[in-house]
């Protein structure tokens, strides 16, 4: 997905950025983001060439104006993005993406701001863009994702035929710089009832009030009759899903509304008001030009914000950051209730620990019955490595959500049996991906049609796995050798006693009998045998004698690189192993046996 934001190639001479507030200096994702977009953070009086800094209309702001004013120095505006992060900002948590705007800032009506600049003058007529955007929305709403994402997308909503009120915090900069006031939120409540007469009335809460940090316009006392108040963590997307239609004041979750199908009714003046998306009940007259939401996305979303991405401490596309939130918001969903780890080796637990315990630490227990009981009485979920899951285990945990832990398809550089900690891991719900007598999460996600967006990442991911030669293990080998011309066929052995081999190979269960198996089908191919790393390292079971192998095999390659031996030949046949999985996405013809 090219394309990066607007700043990312930002001159390298910085520009002096002199602030007032004290974020600017305490933060220091704030201060990593603008440095990276090309300002030099500082104290002091600004001189002739440089800037000043204010948190767009904050109570600090007006220190910094008056201090632009005396000196007759630019002013920069700085907001958070509209994809934040998992909590609001008065949680802690830094943001992905920052409003960095020297016209004006995107809630403040009475002069355009960039993003109004770029919705008005820009010519969003650039193919590759609008696509980006129309994923983009795409993706948010399959993926129930918002500029706060605290919310739990398994809370039932009201049933579908309402109208949806959004409510907003008290002294929220937007209404007031929105061309609205409190009374404005009494007169969009009075409007949505004589406009739709008999129709229910939800009035969605702000995520701020519910974790008691601001109060909103409207509370569970406005609940009586057809009126009903939702304080509860519910995703707006759902919300929307059920609504007939939307009304807001200024709130964001307007604009998102847009993209789930809705042409909200506007009370104040938001950036996404006004572009022939919204009814505007005050609209704002230089605002002429009509969009589509697509261009309202791209303008918004991908052009007018500078996207940071954490991981790799650099600017980003508007795409990557999503990535990233995506996986966050993941992680927190799954993890937010925290987990007992069953019978976990303890050179497993610290890593266990890093993967799955971001939210709440995880807790340890070697007594399945101990570890389910806890389970209960702290409303944890459990943890089991798949492979130790008993029938008597299952009976204990029937009433427990249970994810099952395996070794990614990307593992490491070097061998599990070697204590080489994992950089991947599955988690699974359902069963586990080599277990073919029960369904799993991986096996649904195939079945499923792709999420938007999944198919062009998926390439993208490919072709840089296919670059860097990478493997499951990534072991550093020798090179491959001369190989006999002719119709090669890699045969990879197992680790004969693997869990993928119980549960999932068929008549053919040994590393010799899939050789004799391999010869017998294909009696004039050059087969190739590669053992099992685990098995060449002694650690596991499954070795073959050469003698006996070499009755089948035309030679044995030992302590060669996986990928370039997939390269060099035409097809895989195999049990279980994941080298026909790596094969496959390199193009090659895979027979599983």
């Amino acid at each position: 997905m090219g394309g990066a934001t607007r700043n990312e190639a930002a001159g390298s001479a910085a520009r002096r950025l002199f602030v007032f507030n004290g974020g600017f200096l305490t933060q220091p994702r704030i201060r990593r983001i603008l440095k990276l977009a090309g300002y030099d953070i500082r104290i002091g009086k600004p001189g002739p060439d440089d800037l000043v800094g204010v948190w767009g209309h904050s109570p600090t702001a007006p220190r910094g104006e008056a201090v632009a004013i005396r000196t007759d120095t630019p002013v920069i505006r700085v907001e958070d993005a509209f994809l934040r992060s998992v909590q609001p900002g008065r949680e802690g948590e830094p943001p992905l993406g920052l409003m960095i705007d020297e016209r004006g800032v995107h809630f403040d009506s009475s002069h355009p701001s960039e993003i109004e600049h770029i919705l008005a003058t820009a010519p969003l007529d650039d193919g590759a863009i609008l696509q980006r955007a129309r994923e983009g929305a795409e993706r948010l709403q399959y993926l129930h994702l918002s500029k706060y994402n605290n919310f739990d997308i398994s809370l039932p909503v009201p049933d579908p035929g309402y109208v949806l009120v959004i409510d907003q915090t008290q002294g929220d900069a937007s209404i007031a710089y929105g061309g609205a006031t409190a009374s404005t939120f009494r007169e969009m409540l009075v409007f949505a009832q004589a406009e739709h007469p008999g129709t229910r009335i939800v009035i969605k809460g702000h995520p701020e009030a519910a974790l008691n940090h601001r109060p909103g316009h409207f509370n569970d006392g406005h609940t009586h009759g057809l009126i009903t108040y939702v304080g509860d963590p519910v995703s707006p997307w759902a919300l929307f899903a059920g609504a007939v239609a939307v009304y807001t004041v200024s709130s964001q979750l307007g604009f998102e509304a847009i993209f789930a199908g809705h042409k909200p009714r506007v009370f104040g003046q938001p950036f996404y008001s006004g572009w022939g998306l919204t009814e505007d009940e005050n609209p704002v007259p230089r605002r002429e030009r009509k969009l589509s939401r697509s261009q309202l996305f791209a303008g918004a979303m991908i052009l007018a914000p500078t996207w940071y991405d954490p991981c790799r401490d650099r600017l980003c596309s508007f795409e990557d950051a999503l990535d990233h939130l995506e996986a966050r918001v993941r992680a927190f969903r799954e993890d937010r209730h925290g987990h007992v780890a069953v019978g976990m080796r303890l050179w497993k637990r610290p890593h266990l620990q890093k993967a799955f315990g971001l939210e709440k630490p995880l807790v340890f227990e070697d007594d399945p019955a101990l570890a389910t009981a806890r389970a209960h009485r702290e409303g944890r979920h459990i943890l089991i490595w798949a492979g130790k899951e008993t029938e008597s285990f299952r009976d204990l945990a029937s009433d427990v959500t249970v994810a099952r832990l395996e070794d990614g398809f990307l593992r490491s550089r070097g061998l599990g049996a070697e204590l080489v900690p994992p950089l991947s891991l599955v988690a699974d719900h359902t069963g586990i991906y080599y277990d073919p007598a029960a369904p799993s999460d991986l096996e649904r996600l195939i079945a499923a049609p792709p999420p938007p967006g999944a198919e062009a990442r998926a390439e993208k991911l490919i072709a840089r796995i296919n670059r860097a030669g990478l493997s499951k293990y990534n072991l550093d080998t020798g090179a491959v050798p001369i190989l006999p011309e002719g119709r090669r066929i890699l045969v990879p052995g197992q680790v004969e006693d693997d869990a993928s081999i119980r549960l999932g190979a068929g008549k053919e269960h040994t590393n010799l009998g899939l050789l004799e198996r391999v010869r017998a089908e294909n009696p004039d191919a050059v087969i190739i045998y590669k053992p099992h790393p685990d098995v060449e390292a002694r650690l596991r079971a499954g070795a073959v004698p050469d003698a006996d192998a070499l009755a089948f095999a035309d030679l044995i390659v030992r302590d060669a690189n996986a990928i370039a031996l997939i390269e060099a030949v035409g097809e895989v046949w195999t049990m279980t192993s994941l080298l026909g999985f790596e094969a496959l996405i390199r193009g090659k013809r895979v027979t599983c046996l």
